[in-house]
């Protein structure tokens, strides 16, 4: 007989956004995808590292990416790690952090997976609403759990916090405070400063938006040395696979592609906020690569099932509290010319 562990055995599992089998026939805006290519340079980079390497295992430090990482936000190397996506260290902190029954918190809405990640792990889940100038809804003077995470910029709303406040919340976190930064580049904001003032502050990134390396599988984090020293004993001894580590290098070394890529999105960003709100909708200010933007009848399910019967995928989520709106990431100004199109259609 199988016999699970209780909490697992119990738990839905995190569903992801969805994903058609023929991608190639929608416009895809469901799931924060970059809808442009990775850097030219990072095509190269894996494409040199294909051949005779790859019958040899990988440098289980990834100390080449982390090199390139510290290089870019100003660190020693012994303060940053490499994952297996953003999503692997989020993982590998509550398990670094939070034994079976501790507390681990969010802010609701957010990313949801942290309640999956903490369910595994069997922590207990505390979630913090938001107030109407975007604070947290009784939060208390000093939080006690043992990790509060903070997506900043927020998803799926898309505001961010200030950095003032997100420093008030330093000091009022006596575990760990995580700020998951996986939108940050669009925002041009980031909590990096934190980490130098705050021996409690771990900063988490993507190359999944902003790189437009979603299918690399490919996050960092930067902490204290003592934090980073944690996660490494902890994570898969190779990790990252070659041409993971050698994507990671040549992304964070092409800075300028980068921001290329970064403007072009958010002009295109604030053009689609524009048509909106010609069209009636209430569209909540962005600082990320998509936008939450309600319907003049707060039918977020009628619009939804009319951009997917014209092949145009967004998010809607069932949510009571998010289901009278739609998360639409940028794509490129095109693919949002024709999803204003069809709204102007659905009506």
């Amino acid at each position: 007989m199988i016999k699970l562990r209780k909490n697992i055995a119990r738990m839905a599992g995190y569903v992801p956004g969805y994903q058609p089998e023929d991608p190639a026939t929608y416009i895809k805006l469901n799931t924060n995808e970059n809808s442009y290519p990775p850097s030219p340079k990072v095509i190269e980079a894996i494409i040199a590292e294909v051949g005779e390497g790859l019958k040899r295992y990988p440098d289980a430090a990834s100390r080449a990416a982390r090199e390139a990482a510290a290089e870019l936000y100003g660190f020693p190397p012994e303060w940053v790690i490499m994952a297996n996506g953003s999503d692997e260290v989020l993982n590998n902190l509550i398990r670094a952090f939070a034994d079976d029954g501790d507390e681990i918190a969010f802010v609701y809405p957010s990313y949801s997976y942290y309640a999956t990640l903490a369910e595994v792990q069997g922590a207990r889940v505390k979630t913090f609403g938001l107030t109407e100038d975007w604070k947290l809804k009784d939060f208390p003077k000093i939080y006690d759990g043992r990790i509060f995470f903070l997506t900043n910029p927020n998803a799926p709303l898309g505001f961010t916090f200030s950095q003032t406040y997100i420093e008030e919340l330093a000091g009022r976190v006596s575990g760990t405070l995580v700020i998951d930064e996986t939108y940050a580049d669009f925002a041009e904001v980031t909590s990096l400063e934190l980490v130098r003032k705050y021996d409690n502050v771990v900063v988490t990134r993507t190359f999944s938006k902003s790189y437009s390396l979603a299918g690399m599988r490919l996050g960092l984090a930067v902490a204290r040395p003592e934090v980073i020293s944690a996660l490494d004993k902890i994570r898969d001894h190779y990790n990252l696979d070659r041409l993971a580590q050698a994507a990671a290098v040549a992304a964070l070394h092409d800075q300028e592609y980068l921001r290329e890529t970064v403007v072009k999105i958010q002009e295109t960003r604030q053009w689609f906020c524009d048509q909106l709100g010609k069209l009636g909708y209430t569209v909540i200010p962005s600082h990320g690569n998509y936008v939450f933007a309600t319907p003049p009848d707060r039918n977020g399910e009628r619009v939804y099932q009319g951009l997917f019967d014209r092949k145009i995928l967004v998010r809607h989520f069932s949510d009571p509290n998010l289901a009278h709106g739609l998360r639409i990431s940028i794509g490129t100004q095109a693919e949002m010319e024709k999803t204003i199109a069809a709204l102007v259609e659905i009506g």
